[in-house]
């Protein structure tokens, strides 16, 4: 089962976002870092302090050897509270740029809204820090190219946040289905439901939210400039201006699994429908949102959203193949395995007897019976986590590992952009009421 701060985090997702636009003159490229030793402290600050964020920071932190040395965020009251979380000598401030230009930060985790994902990362890595990046990786399709370029100027090290790439549940997944355990796959159904107001973003409101306690023009950024919205500030999914939609919040998740389990790069077509069924509360955004994707590998994936389902909150993904079916329900795998039938079988009642006894004959001397031999098949088959298992923590232990060793992390920016934009399929696809198609190997709309 999921621990109850995982499973929080992935109930109300609230982050905040900071930063100006331009880099910062104090922003040089630094050469790479060599390998760090075991005993260095990785000093890490955070930008973005909403409930993502310091969920993150805790999961972080229990990873040895990491040590949080500086906070930014936009809301003075997530600021005091940091100090209150990690100590009264943490620095805080709300321009991130400050936190960039500080010689003992070795790395950034940012939590922002997804419309500053792409500068926040650009100038983290500009500035000669690794990056640990929420999903999704990009807000815009052309967010994912800056990033990937920046990577590659830098030479720091960005992992995308999607955390089940780092899952021991979805590692056996993958070895099942390379394993042939349920035959060749031809479709993927996954799911992400939720049935309450938090699930909905209706993230609380503190009291004192004002012009005064809330950056604004900072939060907005890009964004178009409007007058203050505490709803906005807070409950910032809500809006296409900040967020991606359940696209961009929960189908990223699915595409991360989906992509890693199966070791593709993307669909080559969408097709999405939705709408705004029940939270008519001003936003813009759908909460409920269906989309199927054709893969050149031979498969389907069939995906869908729901924030007014009448259960609890449900994740999962079902793998369909020719000979069996493997189910992703929380911590748990199962495999069930139908093995195709050795021999096709005949329909011939409507024959005369004469054609029907002849017929069977035929069919017996090219499909001769069979006696079964050997133990019955293992029809059924689940793999579980341990208790309180954690795909969080493995996520930012691989991440500090990279950071430490230098070595490739598990989900660096392509597989990010990829998974990012494939998600993002959905919302174009309803937008333009039409079929959308993406090259997942240039990563570009076609």
């Amino acid at each position: 089962m999921l621990d109850r701060r995982t499973f929080l985090h992935s109930a109300a997702k609230t982050t905040l976002a900071m930063a100006a636009t331009r880099v910062h003159p104090l922003f040089a490229q630094t050469p790479a870092s060599a390998p760090r030793s075991p005993n260095d402290m990785i000093q890490l600050a955070l930008i973005g302090a909403g409930w993502q964020g310091q969920g993150d920071t805790l999961t972080a932190l229990q990873v040895p050897g990491v040590k949080l040395v500086a906070v930014a965020d936009c809301y003075d009251g997530r600021l005091a509270h940091a100090k209150e979380l990690w100590g009264a000598d943490l620095f805080t401030t709300r321009d991130y740029r400050e936190i960039l230009s500080r010689k003992d930060v070795d790395a950034v985790l940012i939590a922002t809204p997804d419309h500053w994902h792409k500068q926040a990362a650009v100038d983290s890595l500009r500035a000669g820090k690794d990056v640990y990046l929420e999903k999704p990786m990009i807000h815009l399709y052309s967010d994912g190219p800056e990033i990937i370029a920046a990577v590659k100027a830098s030479d720091r090290i960005l992992q995308v946040g999607s955390q089940r790439v780092s899952s021991i549940v979805y590692a056996k997944a993958k070895e099942l289905l390379a394993s042939g355990a349920i035959g060749k796959l031809n479709m993927v159904t996954a799911r992400w439901d939720r049935n309450s107001s938090i699930g909905a973003w209706n993230y609380s409101i503190p009291l004192d939210a004002s012009t005064e306690t809330c950056d604004w023009p900072r939060f907005e950024g890009t964004a178009p400039h409007i007058p203050f919205s505490a709803e906005r500030f807070f409950q910032w999914r809500k809006w296409n201006d900040y967020g991606s939609g359940v696209a961009g919040d929960l189908f990223v998740h699915l595409f991360s699994g989906t992509h890693f389990i199966t070791g593709v790069h993307g669909p080559t077509r969408a097709m999405a429908t939705g709408g705004l069924r029940f939270w008519k509360d001003g936003r813009n955004t759908d909460d409920v949102l269906l989309a199927l994707f054709d893969y050149p590998e031979g498969f389907n994936l069939s995906l869908h959203v729901n924030f007014v389902d009448g259960g609890q909150e449900s994740e999962g993904f079902l793998f369909t193949g020719s000979e069996g079916l493997m189910e992703i329900a929380g911590n748990n795998v199962t495999v069930t395995r139908t093995p195709l039938e050795r021999e096709p079988g005949y329909t011939v009642g409507t024959f005369t007897n004469a054609m029907q006894k002849a017929y069977i004959e035929q069919y017996r001397k090219k499909y001769p019976m069979q006696h079964p031999a050997g133990p019955p098949p293992r029809e059924i088959e689940t793999f579980s986590a341990p208790s309180g298992y954690s795909d969080s923590y493995d996520h930012f232990h691989n991440f500090f590992e990279s950071v430490r060793t230098r070595k490739p992390v598990v989900e660096d920016a392509t597989f990010g952009f990829r998974a990012a934009g494939a998600a993002l399929l959905s919302n174009l696809s309803v937008q333009r009421d039409s079929v959308v198609h993406w090259n997942p190997e240039t990563m570009q709309l076609t």
